[in-house]
């Protein structure tokens, strides 16, 4: 797991790049996000979070393919 600062502009990137990332879990202000490779069949690293900007972000969103 890599320690992102700005896991918003990680997730955009992400997204901007083809890959696919997922919501793994949500609980009382804690979210993992799975980011995966641009097939979305390899997970390739972890985001464990309680970052405010990144609940905001992901609001009610399961994965960028929502």
């Amino acid at each position: 797991m890599t320690e992102y600062t700005d896991a918003v502009a990680t997730l955009r990137r992400w997204a901007d790049s083809g890959a696919v990332w997922r919501v793994l879990s949500r609980r009382a202000g804690h979210v993992v996000v799975a980011l995966y490779d641009c097939s979305g069949g390899t997970e390739v690293d972890r985001i464990v979070s309680k970052d405010r900007a990144l609940l905001r972000y992901l609001g009610n969103r399961t994965s960028s393919e929502d």
